[in-house]
């Protein structure tokens, strides 16, 4: 197999991988923006929410045809992660359901995001270019989106 035989190996496994990371993260940015949109009222902001979440459902297509172009079905976020968070936006928008909190949530969403994103870019360093841009487009979206929510807090 030679040296370039492993190359494409790593190519492929990195870009396999923080294609799933991608695709976890993304399903979470929707699950949680579908969560605290009923609960919104300021216009502006439901309208910002809407469209981040079209773009997230876009990259969603991205990242899932990428992956099938690998042979691959992607990758669910981690329950626990997935139920923890259900759980803490319930329980904040329970006890105050104003665009503040759901700014604060989002926000705090949207770091965690970024921040893991971050992360599986350095460590997947070898997947392709295509791979990456769809992460760093992600990536882009998540700091705008909670660059806007700061008007909110």
């Amino acid at each position: 197999m030679g040296d370039n035989g492993v190359v494409q190996n790593q190519v492929t496994d990195d870009t396999v991988k923080l294609l799933r990371e991608c695709d976890a993260g993304i399903k979470m940015g929707i699950e949680s923006l579908k969560q605290v949109t009923d609960y919104v009222k300021d216009c502006k902001l439901k309208e910002m929410l809407k469209k981040s979440s079209d773009k997230h459902e876009s990259f969603q297509d991205e990242a899932t045809t990428m992956l099938h172009e690998y042979g691959d079905e992607g990758k669910n976020p981690n329950p626990m992660a997935k139920g923890m968070s259900w759980l803490k936006t319930s329980m904040k928008m329970t006890m105050d359901s104003s665009d503040e909190t759901v700014a604060d949530l989002m926000v705090d969403g949207c770091n965690m995001g970024t921040k893991s994103l971050h992360k599986y870019l350095n460590q997947y360093s070898h997947a392709t270019g295509k791979a990456k841009n769809l992460v760093k487009a992600v990536l882009k979206e998540e700091e705008g989106l909670a660059e806007g929510l700061r008007a909110y807090l």
